[in-house]
């Protein structure tokens, strides 16, 4: 099948890199002579008919910015049948032939729905939370961390001059890459992650107490949010250990900002080639990072994959955090 036109969408949670893989579609499928279509807050704008027509100067002074200039929402009708046959005909009035849908999982869930109705898709992963099985590493993620990472080491002059423990929780509700990532780099005492289970007690109480023997007056705990509250571990530490322990919400600072070099270049490589693929006629695939090296990967493969937590990396922060 020729080509001829395709569609670029956002879906799901914003992450920083997304406009640099928006960017790098429009401007592959111009270069090949290809029409693009950019679809406006995601599968509702295939359902509600919210199209626009994209050039080379459509993704202009956008590659550094944070966000998606597409927009981006969850779209609860495009569950159901007839939300995808909205999406469908949609596709069949503007001739979209082929539609790279970035996001997460949930994004390739939709892309999967659109390939079965005869619409080819092609996703790429971006969320900050670098929890998508198929692919090493997701557009957003570095970005995210390295903010978390920044944020952490400002809370921590605080919690410094007052002989503090400051508990902060990060995002990743099912996931611990952020919450692992910026502790180590923070140097926390302790990492709650949902993928391994530790004991307040054991694990946390007792390392801070073991620590301030030995000359430590100030902590930090880095928990991911899927974990549980950390107001409530804050006046657990509190009330068994006596430092004054304060809870941050780091909340959705960590989504926004400016792409790191990391996000845009591998942004700017996937969706090169989502559209290589869709050039081709090739739908029904997820693009992906295996071994620093761009993949893809057939979707329903892609989303029956499991990812394994990073243990070592676990295991090397609590042996460098005391």
């Amino acid at each position: 099948m020729k080509v001829k036109t395709i569609g670029v969408l956002t879906s799901g949670g914003d992450a920083p890199g997304m406009n640099a893989a928006v960017r790098a579609v429009v401007r592959t499928a111009l270069s090949k002579g290809m029409q693009v279509k950019g679809i406006i807050r995601g599968y509702n704008g295939l359902i509600d008919d919210d199209i626009v027509d994209m050039n080379i100067r459509s993704v202009s002074d956008i590659i550094h910015r944070g966000g998606t200039m597409l927009y981006t929402a969850r779209s609860p009708r495009f569950r159901e049948e007839e939300g995808i046959q909205m999406a469908v005909q949609t596709c069949e009035k503007h001739g979209i032939d082929g539609i790279v849908c970035i996001g997460g999982d949930g994004t390739f869930r939709g892309a999967r729905d659109l390939s079965l109705h005869g619409v080819p898709c092609v996703g790429v992963p971006a969320t900050i939370d670098n929890d998508i099985s198929s692919t090493e590493y997701t557009i957003g993620f570095d970005t995210a961390v390295n903010t978390c990472m920044e944020m952490v080491d400002r809370l921590r002059d605080t919690a410094q001059s007052h002989d503090r423990c400051t508990v902060v929780e990060v995002m990743g509700r099912g996931a611990g890459y952020l919450a692992l990532h910026s502790g180590v780099a923070c140097g926390a005492t302790t990492i709650l992650v949902p993928e391994i289970r530790l004991d307040v007690e054991k694990d946390i109480i007792d390392k801070i107490l073991n620590s301030q023997r030995t000359g430590k007056k100030h902590f930090i705990v880095v928990v991911a949010e899927g974990v549980g509250s950390v107001d409530r571990l804050a006046q657990q530490i509190q009330s068994v250990t006596g430092i004054d322990s304060r809870a941050t919400v780091l909340g959705h600072v960590q989504r926004g900002g400016t792409p790191s070099v990391r996000d845009r270049v591998t942004a700017s490589k996937m969706g090169y080639e989502a559209v290589q693929l869709l050039s081709q006629g090739i739908g029904n695939r997820v693009v992906a990072e295996k071994d620093g090296k761009i993949v893809d990967y057939d979707i329903y493969d892609a989303l029956n994959m499991e990812k394994d937590f990073d243990e070592y990396l676990h295991e090397v922060a609590n042996a460098i955090s005391n």
